[in-house]
Formats: C-alpha cells, structure tokens, sequence
C-alpha cells in the first residue's frame, strides 16, 4: 500500500515537474519577441530562482562541508549545462532537432544504468524510451526543418547529456544509511541554482542587457500581458517549483522512469503553446503526443523494484519491496538505481514504510 501510493505520489510529482517546465517557453517566447535575448532570459529565470531559494540554501549550508561535488555537479549539469547548451544548439540547428536530441536524454539515462551501472535493463523499460522518443520526433516535426550542423547537433547531444547529469545526481545518495549523511533534494537544488547562476552570468554577460524591457509589456497571441507577471511564471514555477518537484520524483520513482515521464515536457509545451500562443497543433503532432504518453505509461508501469542485490531496472519483480529513489532521499527507499552496481538490499522495512517528503 505505502510503496503504490509512494509511486502515485512521485508520478504526480512528475507531470507537475514536466507541467512547470513544459510552462517556460511560453512564457519566455514573448519575453525574447518583446526584444530580449534568450541567453539573457535565461539568466534571469536561474538568478532569480537562486535568489528565492536563499533562505533554503542558508538552512542547508551544512552541505557546502558534507557535498560539494554533488552541488557543483547539479549546478554545472543540471541548471547550467541544459539550458546554455540547448540555447547554444537552436542558434544552429532547428529547435524542433535540437528538443528531440535533448530528450534523448531517458535513452542516455538507460545506458547509463545498463553499462557503467552494468545493471541490466528490461525490454518494457526500454520499449517506453523508444516509443516516447518516437512520439517526440512527431510532436515537434523533424522532418520540417532538418539540417545537418555538426557542431549544433554536438551542442544539442551535450545538452541532453547534461539532462542526464540531471536525472542521475537527483538520484544520488540513496545509498547513505545513515539520516545525518543523507542531502536533503531542496538543499541541492538551492545550491545547484547558485551555482548554475554564477556560470550563467559568466556566459549570459547580463550588464548588457536591455531591462527595460521588464518594465514594458509583452504580446501572447494578440493579449498584452506584464512583462514582470511573465518573468515571475518563469522564475516561480517554470524554475522553483520545477525543479523541486522534479528532484523528488526522482526520490520517488527512479532516474530512467522520471526522465521518460519528463519527455512530457515537450508535449505540454506545444499544447500550451497552442493555447497561449496560437500555434496549433496538427494530426502527427496530436498522435506523436498519445506516443509520447503511451511510452510514459510503459515506463512508470516497469518501475524498478529494490529487494534482492542486482536487481534488473524497469523490472516489476518482487511486489513487496518498494520503488528505488534517489539521494538523500527524504523517501526512506531502495537504493537499488542509485548509485554505481546492485541495490544494497536496505531492510524492507524502510522501503515500505517511507512517506512523502
């Protein structure tokens, strides 16, 4: 009971995360239209979200001593790396290649488990990876803008590396038996985004930007909207909140199960997109999204379950261990995708007691 409502919970806490995340370029579209530039865009969505998340890393300052190399790590890969990447890659490449590369990213996740974890993987896990990726090339159109750039394709490909980075650190930890060694997820992602915004100020060069532009408004599809209440959206939940969710839907599920849940990001931004900014939706686009949902559904239904050493990832074996979750897990689960090799066979007791963050 603990552990399928401990998986509702962190499905949940997925979609909300590719929710707020799908929300960002709907609301940074008008912002870079209305006459800023998307590095700067950028900037201002991490600075701003590190300065919110303060208090949080001043609570935590205790991992500055305990886990340096995850917070410089998170801050690099997670919060830095995709965003510069990704934007450095569009400047090339069309952003509908240069978003399919990116999420590739679960692929890359599965790798990852299957050969430096040298874990096996199960069909169904992988089947859901590849149909969420075939959904993806349909939802953003492939075909109607492909042109081959090798540096912008290597761009794109080092952008989804970084997601990997991502999926994986947020799964860090797990493996800390003891509660005072554990990091808490909110803790690194305050740091992460202090860190990714001192390396975002060196890249972005933000003293040349035109602020005056967030004191005027912005067009959305014919309606003028505060170009402050838009920035906030960015900030707020397009960046606070999800990261957070995102980071303990890793806890909650695994790194391979959350990153396809997370290809939802692009669908939800092209349906809000469609909504908010009138770029609509045609047939291959409407099917590469039910794609892109079945293979999420493959994916979490093969959640990988912690119990005995080496356990298979996106097995659904042993009904009575709980689902694996990641660093400094709040959710007292499995350490069975955490960390290099086989689970560590924690007493089942935590996994399915544990309760929500």
């Amino acid at each position: 009971m603990h552990a399928s409502q401990g998986r509702s919970a962190g499905l949940g806490l997925a979609l909300a995360s590719a929710f707020a995340f799908g929300g960002s370029g709907v609301a940074a579209k008008p912002l870079i239209e209305a006459g800023l530039d998307p590095l700067h865009v950028v900037w201002l969505r991490v600075t701003g979200a590190a300065l919110v998340m303060l208090p949080v890393a001043w609570r935590h300052r205790d991992l500055l001593r305990r886990k340096p190399a995850l917070l410089v790590g998170f801050g690099l890969l997670a919060v830095a790396g995709v965003q510069a990447f990704y934007f450095a890659s569009i400047s090339r490449i069309p952003v509908g290649v240069a978003l399919l590369i990116e999420y590739l990213a679960p692929a890359l996740v599965l790798g990852w488990i299957r050969f430096v974890q040298r874990r096996p993987v199960t069909r169904a896990a992988a089947l859901g990876v590849v149909l969420a990726v075939g959904g993806l090339a349909c939802v953003v159109q492939v075909w109607s803008g492909l042109s081959f750039d090798l540096v912008g394709l290597l761009l794109a490909l080092a952008a989804a590396c970084c997601q990997v980075g991502y999926f994986v650190l947020s799964d860090q930890g797990a493996d800390e038996t003891e509660q005072a060694e554990r990091a808490d997820p909110v803790g690194v992602i305050a740091y992460g985004l202090l860190v990714g915004a001192l390396v975002l100020t060196v890249v972005a060069r933000p003293w040349g930007m035109d602020w005056s532009v967030l004191a005027g408004r912005a067009d959305m599809d014919g309606t003028s909207v505060p170009a402050w209440l838009l920035l906030g959206w960015i900030v707020l939940i397009a960046t606070v909140l999800a990261y957070v969710t995102g980071v303990i839907s890793v806890r909650k599920l695994s790194p391979q199960v959350a990153g396809v849940v997370a290809c939802l990001e692009a669908v939800i931004a092209t349906v809000l997109a469609w909504i908010l900014l009138g770029e609509h939706l045609d047939a291959p686009q409407i099917a590469g999204g039910a794609v892109v949902l079945v293979g999420a559904f493959i994916a979490q239904s093969s959640t990988p379950k912690a119990s005995a050493p080496g356990p298979v990832a996106g097995s659904g074996a042993d009904a009575g261990a709980g689902v694996a979750s990641g660093p400094g897990a709040v959710s007292e689960s499995e350490a069975g995708s955490g960390s290099g090799g086989a689970g560590t066979g924690r007493d089942a007791r935590l996994s399915a007691g544990r309760t929500a963050p």
